[in-house]
C-alpha cells in the first residue's frame, strides 16, 4: 500500500494525465498488439474475452478511443492502398507509428481533447510545442542525409569506428567460467591479498593469494530506492575496506543501475562522484516531456541516446521496440548524461567496455542479471482454459541470465555468448551477419538499463493489486478497472505488457544443450528478458555458479516486501535443485503469518521437490527459529540491521535432511567465541550477510517543511512510511538523497565489527587448508626421495 498512499497523497490530480500520456504511447508507438508470453502460444482467446462496459464515457475514455481509430485508420490506408504488403521491418514500424503520434498531437481533436481531460487539474504550456519536438524527432530519424539515423547507420557499419562487427561470434558451451573471466579471478586474487592484509590490520605482504576468501557484494532491486540507498551501504563498505576485498558485485533492476553507473566514467568508480551525479539529476521525474524531448532532439545528447535505438531496429528488422525500450532511453537520458555534457563519451552505453575498468582485477567484476519468464505449451490441443491455468502456474519457471563485461550466460542453457556480440543473430552457435554485410553492433546500455529494470513486465497481478487503490474514484477509470479484472486469471501466467527481446543465441543448438531446456528456446527467433526480481529480489543464483567459488555473501536488502518475499530462503530450493554444497540451508525468516505448510509450497516451487521433500527440509530449517514471536508491526524481532548464517559442506551418509545453518553472532544463534570457531572448521560452507533496510534510531527522519519542530520531536526515518522512499518515486531532492544515503550507511555500521570477524574467520580457514596441503605435499615428495 506503500505505493497507493504515495499516489494518493502526492500525484492524485495528474494520474489522469500519466493514463492518458501511457495509453497514447502505447497506441502511437505500438499500434494494437496481441498480448505475448514467452512459449509463443496463441493468446487470441484470452484477447476476445470481453470485460464489462461502462454507461457512460469520460473525456478520456474518448480520448483513447480516438487514438485507437488514428491507429486503425493508417492500417487500413495502407492496406488498401498496396494490396497486400509485405511485412515492414522493425524500423519502418517505428517511424511509421512516431508519424502517427506526430500528426495526432498536432491535429485540432487534440487541443480540444487535452483541455476535456485536464480541465479543473493541470494545463502545462509545454504541450502546445510538443508537435514540433515531435516533428524534430521524426526529422533526426528519417535516414534523411545529415540527420542523426543517417549518420549513425554509417557509423554503425564503419569498422574503424565498431571494430566488433568484423569479429567472429560463436556461442560457448558449457557451465564452465569463460577464459576471460578465469584470468580475471587470477589478477584479481593478487590485488585482494594487498587489500585484505590492510584491512584485517595484518603485515604487508603476509596473506597468501590462496587464501584470499572470494567475497561477493549484492543489492536488491526497488527502483531509484536500491539505486540511492545501494550506493550508501557500497560506500559504507569502501570506507571501511571491505569493498577493495571484493571479487564480484551483482546486481538487479535498480543495484543493475546502480553498478551500471559507478563502472562508467560518470561515477568513475567514486561514490562520492555518484552521489553529487544523482543530486544533480533526479530532481526531474525521468518521464518528463519538456526536459525528456529536449534531451532526445537536441546535439549532443540525441545521438548518444538514439544510437542504440537505431542500431537495433535498422540492423535486426524482427526486432521488437517497445515500453521497455522507451523506459530504457528515459532512464540513460537521466542518469547517464553527466552535467557537462561535453563529457559525453560512447564508451559508457556498451557493457563490454567495462572490461577496461575491471583489466588487471583492479575492481571487482559486476554481473547484471536478467530473467526470461517460461511457460510451457500444453501437449494436448483440447486443454481447456482452467487445465491451462493450473499447467502454467505448475510448470512456468523463470531462466536467469546474467551479463557481465565480458559474456550474456545462461546457466540453465550452459550456453553463452561474447557481451560484445550481444545484439546479433544466431543460428547453429555461429554468428549471423546482417544484410548489409557486416554483424550488428553491440546493444547498449539503454536498451539494457531498461530490460535490468523492467518490473513492469511482470504478470501484472500483484502489480494491480498494490495500484488499484490509488486510481479508484477518477473518472475514466471504471472502464480500465474492468477490463483488467475481467482478464484476472489470465494476467497470472500473461506478460500484458511485453518484455523486450534480444536475438537467440541457442537456435540450431538442440542437440546440444541440456535436456532441461525448454521446447519453445529452439523456436523462438528472440527471447523475452526482463526484471530479474520477478523470480528473486536479490541476485544470489549467479554467485552460486560453479566456478565461482564464493566463500562470502554480503546483501544489501531495500526491498519494499523484503519482510514478506525473505528472499534468502527462496534460494534453498535452488540449492538443493543444482546440487550447491555449502549454502546454508534455513538462512532467512518465517514470513509473518505463514504457516509451515505454506513455505513448504513455495520451496516444492523452487526446487522442484516433492511435497514430502519440501516438508521434511522445511520442518528442519524452521526448527532453530521456531520460537519467534512476531512484533506488533509483524516484524520478526530476531531480524536485525546485520545477520549472518554460515552453511557446511559436510556429507551425509543418511538421507536424513542436514541441520538448519548456524547463525552466527546472535543471541539466538551462536555466540562470539564459537560463531568464530565455526569459520574455521574445515566442513564450514558459504557464509551470508545480510542487512535489510531497517529504521535506525541514528537516523531521523526528514524535517515537516510545514512545522518548526525540534530534533527531538522528529521520528526516526522508517523506510516503509517515506513517501520519498517507494519503489515507484522517480523525483529525489539532494536532501532526500543525503537521508537514505545516511540510513544506509548507518545500518552497515551496525554490522561491520561483525562483518570483519567473519572475513578474519575464513581467511584463517583458508590459510590452515593450505598450510595442511602443503605439508601434505612434502611428506609425499619426502617418501618418493627415501
Amino acid at each position: 500500500m506503500v505505493v497507493a498512499r504515495f499516489l494518493q497523497a502526492r500525484w492524485r490530480q495528474a494520474l489522469k494525465g500519466a493514463l492518458f500520456v501511457s495509453g497514447s504511447a502505447s497506441i502511437a508507438l505500438l499500434g494494437k498488439q496481441s498480448v505475448r508470453c514467452d512459449a509463443g502460444r496463441s493468446t487470441a482467446a484470452w484477447n476476445a474475452k470481453k470485460a464489462p462496459q461502462t454507461p457512460e464515457e469520460s473525456a478520456l475514455d474518448k480520448l483513447i478511443k480516438s487514438g485507437v481509430k488514428s491507429a486503425e485508420k493508417e492500417k487500413t490506408d495502407d492496406a488498401d492502398a498496396s494490396g497486400d504488403p509485405e511485412p515492414k521491418s522493425a524500423w519502418e514500424t517505428m517511424t511509421d507509428k512516431l508519424g502517427t503520434a506526430e500528426g495526432y498531437f498536432s491535429s485540432s481533436d487534440w487541443s480540444a481533447d487535452w483541455s476535456a481531460v485536464f480541465k479543473d487539474y493541470i494545463s502545462p504550456g509545454w504541450t502546445f510545442f510538443s508537435p514540433d519536438i515531435l516533428r524534430n524527432l521524426q526529422r533526426e530519424l528519417s535516414m534523411a542525409p545529415g540527420s542523426v539515423a543517417d549518420d549513425v547507420w554509417k557509423e554503425a557499419c564503419d569498422p574503424s569506428f565498431n571494430p566488433s562487427i568484423v569479429e567472429e561470434a560463436n556461442v560457448r558451451i558449457g557451465n564452465t567460467l569463460c577464459q576471460e573471466e578465469e584470468a580475471f579471478l587470477a589478477d584479481r586474487r593478487q590485488v585482494v591479498a594487498r587489500n585484505l592484509a590492510s584491512y584485517l590490520g595484518l603485515p604487508e605482504g603476509e596473506v597468501h593469494p590462496d587464501d584470499v576468501p572470494v567475497i561477493a557484494m549484492c543489492a536488491s532491486g526497488g527502483g531509484l530506492r536500491a539505486l540511492i540507498a545501494g550506493t550508501g551501504s557500497y560506500m559504507a563498505a569502501k570506507e571501511a575496506g571491505l569493498w577493495d576485498c571484493l571479487t564480484y558485485t551483482a546486481g538487479v533492476s535498480g543495484s543493475c543501475w546502480l553498478q551500471t553507473l559507478f563502472n562508467s566514467s560518470i561515477g568513475g568508480q567514486d561514490f562520492g562522484k555518484m552521489i553529487d551525479h544523482l543530486k544533480a539529476r533526479l530532481h526531474t521525474h525521468i518521464a518528463f516531456p519538456p526536459e525528456a524531448l529536449d534531451i532526445l532532439t537536441t546535439p549532443p545528447t540525441n545521438k548518444y541516446l538514439l544510437r542504440g535505438v537505431i542500431e537495433k531496429l535498422k540492423g535486426d528488422p524482427k526486432a521488437d521496440f517497445g515500453l521497455v525500450d522507451v523506459y530504457g532511453i528515459l532512464l540513460a537520458a537521466r542518469l547517464m548524461v553527466p552535467q557537462d555534457t561535453a563529457a559525453l563519451t560512447d564508451s559508457d552505453l556498451q557493457l563490454s567496455n567495462q572490461r577496461a575498468v575491471v583489466k588487471g582485477g583492479v575492481n571487482p567484476m559486476p554481473i547484471y542479471t536478467a530473467v526470461r519468464h517460461e511457460i510451457p505449451k500444453p501437449s494436448q490441443t483440447d486443454v481447456s482454459e482452467d487445465e491451462l491455468e493450473e499447467i502454467s502456474k505448475r510448470e512456468s519457471w523463470f531462466q536467469w541470465f546474467e551479463f557481465t563485461p565480458y559474456e550474456l550466460f545462461c546457466e540453465e542453457f550452459a550456453a553463452g555468448i561474447p557481451t560484445w556480440a550481444v545484439g546479433r543473430n544466431f543460428k547453429d552457435g555461429k554468428g549471423v551477419a546482417a544484410a548489409h554485410g557486416y554483424a550488428v553492433p553491440e546493444l547498449r546500455v539503454p536498451a539494457l538499463m531498461g530490460v535490468w529494470g523492467s518490473a513492469f513486465c511482470a504478470t501484472l497481478a500483484h502489480y494491480y493489486r498494490e495500484v488499484r487503490p490509488a486510481f479508484l474514484g477518477l473518472a475514466g477509470f471504471s472502464s480500465i478497472d474492468a477490463l483488467i479484472e475481467g482478464k484476472s486469471e489470465d494476467l497470472t501466467r500473461v506478460h500484458p505488457i511485453n518484455p523486450a527481446t534480444v536475438p537467440n543465441f541457442v537456435l540450431g543448438l538442440e542437440s546440444k544443450l541440456p535436456d532441461s531446456c525448454p521446447e519453445s528456446v529452439f523456436q523462438d527467433s528472440h527471447l523475452r528478458l526482463m526484471d530479474a526480481g520477478m523470480s528473486n529480489n536479490l541476485p544470489i543464483y549467479p554467485l552460486l555458479r560453479p566456478g565461482r567459488n564464493v566463500d562470502l555473501i554480503v546483501a544489501f536488502d531495500v526491498s519494499a516486501d523484503s519482510k514478506e518475499a525473505n528472499w534468502l530462503s527462496v534460494v534453498d530450493g535452488y540449492a538443493h535443485q543444482r546440487g550447491i554444497k555449502g549454502w546454508p540451508i534455513g538462512a532467512g525468516w518465517p514470513k509473518s503469518n505463514s504457516s509451515p505448510e505454506e513455505t513448504a509450497d513455495i520451496m516444492a516451487e523452487e526446487a522442484k521437490l516433492t511435497k514430502e521433500e519440501a516438508d521434511k527440509k522445511v520442518a528442519a530449517a524452521q526448527e532453530a527459529s521456531k520460537a519467534r514471536t512476531p512484533d506488533s508491526r509483524g516484524n520478526d524481532p530476531d531480524l536485525t540491521f546485520c545477520n549472518i548464517w554460515l552453511g557446511t559442506t559436510e556429507e551425509r551418509i543418511s538421507s536424513a535432511e542436514p541441520p538448519p545453518s548456524k547463525r552466527l553472532f546472535h543471541e539466538s544463534g551462536v555466540n562470539e567465541k564459537d560463531s568464530e570457531f565455526h569459520l574455521t572448521q574445515p566442513h564450514a560452507g558459504i557464509a551470508v550477510a545480510y542487512f535489510p533496510l531497517l529504521p535506525n534510531p541514528a537516523c531521523l527522519a526528514l524535517p515537516d517543511p510545514n512545522k518548526d519542530e525540534p530534533d527531538a520531536e522528529r521520528k526516526i526515518l522508517d523506510p516503509l512510511e517515506e513517501d520519498y522512499l517507494s519503489t515507484w518515486n522517480f523525483i529525489y531532492t539532494a536532501e532526500q538523497i543525503d537521508s537514505a544515503v545516511h540510513l544506509a550507511k548507518c545500518n552497515f555500521s551496525e554490522g561491520e565489527d561483525q562483518l570483519k570477524r567473519v572475513v578474519r574467520g575464513i581467511y584463517e580457514r583458508k590459510k590452515r587448508e593450505r598450510l595442511q596441503r602443503e605439508m601434505d605435499a612434502a611428506r609425499i615428495s619426502a617418501s618418493y626421495m627415501s
